[in-house]
């Protein structure tokens, strides 16, 4: 029979955890239970919590500055929520996406506390070094936590109560994480709801900020509601097209599609026209959405005054040739970035082709190592020259040894990073000395000899699915842990905004007398890249192959192979294709069959309208 109360239930699941290394289903929420069985296979053991993990003032510094304005608006809240809760024994402290502490309130009180417990700028918290806590639990799984006492995985923790939400930014990723902490005697239960709306109001300065040169508009269906949290927020170009919308927008107009890209018609009966008409003359109007939702609204910004277009702006080159133009590439390079800086092990996922080897070349560079970047394919291994490849070998140490030994590709990167590539094929004997690595960052060659301490950036890069091989008994789930401290994923070349620059930057290394005409890029960009760039980067070596004295036009690509139907990457079920293709066809025809109008007004590609009109032609 289970103990009928919280406390018994918990007390058991910590002798469990404690004396069997077991995290209880039965007696623990699931969100502790996920995370103490994160920890446990991270390697941590709950009686020999590790030191917690500082970080200098220069890093402090440049952590504070990459969150600037998520720090300023979170300061804000921060002192509002202190207010609210001072006198109970409280801290309140703001996070970065990694769980690095920025800043902290707290009252007197606590401060006994926080020095024993170290809670201060400059701690990391992540939950894999300082197991289950708020900060480092919700940096890990995006949602908000409270971690009462002994559900802390550490006992040095068993004394707080504390409580987590995570802060989103505009395109929907992490921007920080929001935290109250009190000793467990000082728990209150509305603690939780005071630090989920204020990071709600953190949300919407970072919304508001993104946008405040476009018109923003906040609704509700209650007038009451127009100037609280409970407001929705959609931001729109000077034509009305979507740039943004907030949660509680996108809760609003549930069963729309209020994603950028769409359209304020596409949203709403009320037309744009009226909408800015109306505002000329009143506050708040009456908003109408294609559901048959009613809203009240009122413009809170007016877009700017159309200018003349800039100049192309400089496409983001890396030194080591990767370009950095997609926004959710560039948000990848920043935190390989900041954990480079930190040296912390770095795991890149991503297709064959997309760039993982030049990414982890960059992390090499940004984390300013003195020492060789040395690759290993994990795949070409063999397993019985696996550890000797890796860790060296004394001379004569097994049948064909080299004379007079090897210092081995780990030593090799002493001072700089050891790049391992396609780490999901590394044998799991092999596993298991790397794991050995990552703690005590020893070498000791194959046949003996003594041991040495080396300075090493870890970098492994991926393209298969770790979790399923953790499943399968093939990876070391602890391994897995370690090697993911920070992990990215680099998105396929199909998906990529910066197609064009890419395209560019390519054939001014491989051609750099041959430039490509518009329309040509334009349908290259239509193809399905299954090899990524490398399979661009041929297919562009291939046409400009001859006649340098031109272009590279759509004759020339149409003149390609086409790609196998079975390596498409977006091959839709037929019913929803032709569903789409339906809505372009209709919006195509209620625009006079203006192209560029009805790419705009659905927010998709020119050539995703000729794909679709194509597709309606009888062959």
């Amino acid at each position: 029979m289970l103990p009928a109360t919280a406390d018994e239930r918990l007390s058991q699941a910590r002798i469990m955890l404690e004396r069997r290394g077991i995290a209880d289903a039965d007696l623990l929420a699931p969100p502790i239970r996920d995370s103490w069985t994160r920890c446990l296979a991270a390697g941590l053991d709950p009686e020999r919590p590790p030191p917690l993990a500082m970080v200098d003032d220069a890093t402090l510094r440049e952590a504070r500055d990459r969150s600037d304005l998520a720090l300023r608006l979170a300061r804000t809240e921060m002192k509002n929520l202190y207010h609210q809760v001072a006198g109970t024994n409280f801290m309140i402290a703001f996070a970065a996406p990694d769980a690095l502490l920025l800043d902290t309130i707290s009252d007197s009180s606590f401060s006994a506390t926080a020095r024993a417990t170290a809670i201060r700028p400059g701690s990391l918290w992540a939950e894999t070094r300082c197991g289950t806590n708020a900060l480092g639990t919700t940096a890990q799984q995006g949602q908000p936590i409270t971690v009462h006492g002994g559900e802390h995985f550490f006992n040095r923790y068993g004394t707080l109560t504390c409580t987590a939400v995570p802060v989103f930014g505009p395109d929907a990723s992490l921007a920080g994480v929001l935290d109250a902490s009190s000793d467990c005697r000082s728990r209150q239960q509305h603690t939780r709801a005071l630090v989920a709306m204020a990071a709600t109001q953190i949300e919407n300065g970072l919304f508001r900020e993104c946008h405040h040169a476009s018109m923003v508009i906040a609704f509700h269906s209650r007038g009451e509601y127009l100037h609280t949290l409970n407001a929705g927020l959609l931001a729109l170009d000077p034509d009305g097209a979507v740039l943004g919308a907030n949660p509680q927008a996108r809760f609003l107009l549930q069963g729309l599609a209020a994603l950028p890209g769409s359209h304020f018609a596409d949203l709403f009966h009320t037309r744009l026209g009226s909408f800015l008409d109306g505002a000329r003359t009143r506050e708040r109007q009456r908003l109408d959405d294609l559901v048959g939702s009613a809203f009240v609204a009122t413009i809170e910004t007016l877009p700017q005054p159309r200018r003349m277009p800039s100049p192309p702006r400089a496409s983001r080159v890396l030194p080591t040739g990767f370009i950095a133009d997609d926004r959710r590439v560039a948000e990848v390079v920043r935190r390989v970035e900041a954990a480079a800086a930190r040296k912390l092990p770095i795991l890149i996922r991503g297709e064959t082709g997309t760039g993982k080897e030049q990414l982890a070349r960059h992390a090499h560079l940004a984390g300013r190592r003195t020492g060789e970047f040395v690759p290993l394919n994990c795949a070409a291994l063999p397993d019985s020259l696996a550890e000797a490849e890796l860790f060296g070998h004394t001379d004569g140490a097994f049948t064909g040894a080299r004379r007079g030994g090897a210092p081995g590709l780990v030593v090799e990167a002493d001072g700089g990073t050891l790049f391992l590539d396609e780490i999901g094929d590394m044998p799991l004997p092999l596993q298991a000395v790397l794991l050995r690595l990552l703690d005590d960052w020893t070498v000791r060659p194959v046949g003996g000899g003594k041991r040495r301490t080396v300075d090493v950036q870890v970098v492994a890069a991926t393209n298969a699915d770790l979790e399923r091989a953790v499943t399968a008994g093939t990876f070391r789930a602890d391994l897995f842990y370690r090697l993911s401290a920070v992990e990215v994923t680099l998105p396929p070349l199909a998906e990529r905004r910066d197609f064009g620059a890419i395209v560019r930057h390519l054939l001014s290394e491989i051609a750099p007398d041959r430039s490509i005409t518009p329309t040509a890029l334009d349908r290259l960009a239509e193809r399905p890249w299954p090899g990524n760039v490398r399979e661009l980067r041929n297919v562009l070596s291939r046409l400009s192959l001859d006649e340098a004295d031109r272009p590279i036009d759509l004759d020339d690509v149409d003149s390609l192979p086409e790609p196998p139907a079975g390596l498409s990457r977006h091959q839709a079920p037929s019913c929803l294709r032709e569903t789409v293709q339906q809505r372009i066809r209709a919006v195509h025809s209620d625009l006079s069959g203006n192209i560029s109008e009805t790419a705009r007004r659905l927010g998709v590609s020119r050539n995703t309208i000729y794909r679709a009109l194509r597709a309606s032609m009888p062959d």
